[in-house]
């Protein structure tokens, strides 16, 4: 049976919408990103929990306190908590991690998840 190690960070940015259909002036969110490796065999444990979080920990630096419409990474795009969460799977998977799924919430009642 393979195991799920999953870990979340919390981090604080602003964004704005300003696209034909979708426009909102600038605001700020206390955003939470969460990721999740499936460690298969199990024995690959070891060691997981920091690397998974030293590279969320990276991704969060990037993020932490900044407009997020000036995120090159971004590419333009709407930055949309969908946009975000594709964001940091590229981000962890870059870094040779088995990604399955990523969860970003801009909110408590509002998230959106990338999966493998």
């Amino acid at each position: 049976m393979p195991l799920h190690l999953t870990l979340r960070r919390s981090f604080v940015a602003d964004h704005f919408h300003d696209r034909p259909g979708f426009q909102e002036a600038r605001h700020g969110h206390n955003w939470k990103v969460e990721a999740t490796l499936r460690l298969e065999p199990p024995e690959r444990e070891a060691g997981c929990a920091q690397v998974l979080g030293a590279a969320l920990d990276a991704w969060v630096r990037e993020v932490d306190y900044t407009l997020l419409n000036d995120q090159a990474a971004l590419g333009g795009c709407n930055p949309t908590t969908e946009a975000l969460a594709h964001w940091a799977f590229d981000f962890l998977a870059k870094r040779g991690l088995a990604v399955e799924h990523v969860k970003v919430r801009e909110k408590a009642n509002y998230w959106a998840a990338c999966r493998r």
